[in-house]
């Protein structure tokens, strides 16, 4: 997916520090507007899933690349 309005590189970090710097993007965005989040932390796999339904913030996609997790959500 290559459809989005702000990129979050938190390549390196751990959780939660991966979905905290999700809820400060999208806090920040508009409604409609869609976040690409890239993730190395395995336990995010687990994590951003809930935080999206948590939040009420549509995951839209989430594929894996060269070790990265790609998460694309829509801002709620």
């Amino acid at each position: 997916m290559s459809d989005f309005d702000v990129e979050l590189d938190t390549s390196g970090m751990n959780c939660p520090l991966p979905v905290l710097k999700a809820r400060k993007a999208l806090s920040e965005m508009s409604a409609g507007q869609r976040l690409h989040l890239i993730v190395t932390d395995p336990g995010a796999k687990q994590d951003i899933p809930a935080f999206c339904k948590m939040t009420n913030n549509p995951l839209l996609d989430t594929n894996e690349q060269d070790g990265k997790i790609h998460f694309f959500l829509e801002k709620g």
